[in-house]
C-alpha cells in the first residue's frame, strides 16, 4: 500500500489532533515533517529502535502512560480511544506499529510534553535592557 504525505496529512494526522481537541496548522505540519523526512536530531530521530512511523521506543511509550497521561485522565481517555480494545491490553508497543492514528497522538503527546519542558526550563542567561 502507498502512502502519500497529503494523505497522511488529511487522512491520520489532522483527525487524530482535531479528535484530542488540539489541532492548528503548526502541529499538523510538524507531525507531517517528523513523518516523512525522519530528522538526524531530535525527539523523532531516524533509529532502528523506534517502533511506528514516528519510530517512539518501547520505553517512550511507556513513559508517556506513565508520567504523562497518569496525570491527565481526560487526555489519557481521548488517546485509549484511539486504541484498539484487546490489542491495546495485550501489547501495548504494537499498537505504535499498526494503528497510525494512536501512533500520531502518541508521538504528539512527546512533543508537548518536551515544549512544556523547555519552555520552562530557566533561562542560561537573563539579558537586561540598559537605558
Amino acid at each position: 500500500m502507498y502512502v502519500t504525505a497529503e494523505h497522511l496529512r488529511e487522512q491520520v494526522i489532522r483527525p487524530t489532533l482535531k479528535y484530542l481537541g488540539v489541532w492548528n496548522p503548526a502541529s499538523e505540519d510538524f507531525l507531517l515533517e517528523s513523518a516523512v523526512s525522519a530528522p538526524e536530531l531530535g525527539l523523532f530521530s531516524a533509529r532502528n529502535t523506534g517502533l511506528g512511523l514516528f519510530h517512539i521506543t518501547a520505553a517512550q511509550h511507556r513513559d508517556i502512560w506513565d508520567r504523562y497521561l497518569a496525570f491527565r485522565p481526560e487526555m489519557a481517555s481521548r488517546v485509549r480511544g484511539l486504541a484498539s480494545q484487546r490489542a491495546f491490553l495485550s501489547d501495548p508497543d504494537s499498537e505504535l506499529q499498526t494503528n497510525l492514528s494512536y501512533c500520531t497522538a502518541v508521538a504528539w503527546l512527546l512533543y508537548q510534553r518536551s515544549r512544556a519542558a523547555t519552555e520552562t526550563a530557566p533561562p542560561e542567561e537573563v539579558v537586561t535592557a540598559t537605558a
